[in-house]
């Protein structure tokens, strides 16, 4: 386990517990309004501290999660598990859709055929 600190920044909290993939997502996140911190908008230096909630919409997904220990330095996911408390809402479930099917055999799309795909797929069927 790394050594914790009493304070850091959010945006390399957030890389570190591995909610970001990137540093720079996590920064890229911060700067476009994504994450906050204790329902503060927060910039990418903005200081975390233990028993903050910072929130983190990347992907169309929002986590909610507090803070329990303050690292700087990116672990393991087992380790990461542990530098916070998820209080994450479930996610609502998506209905599916028909899928669209081509006859096999039947050779690539047309260009009118994956525009009807990607019209479907934009639809959320």
């Amino acid at each position: 386990m790394p050594p914790a600190h009493t304070s850091g920044r959010v945006d390399r909290w957030v890389w570190a517990v591995r909610l970001a993939k990137t540093r720079a997502d996590a920064a890229q996140a911060c700067r476009g309004g994504h994450v906050r911190v204790n329902d503060r908008p927060a910039k990418p230096a903005t200081a975390v501290r233990e028993g903050d909630e910072v929130q983190v919409r990347l992907n169309g997904v929002t986590r909610v999660v507090d803070v329990t220990r303050v690292i700087d330095k990116r672990v393991g996911a087992q380790v990461a598990r542990r530098c916070y408390t998820d209080r994450s809402p479930e996610p609502t479930p998506q209905p599916r859709g028909a899928v669209l099917r081509r006859d096999k055999g039947a050779g690539r799309p047309t260009k009118r055929d994956r525009r009807q795909i990607e019209q479907l797929r934009r639809e959320g069927l």
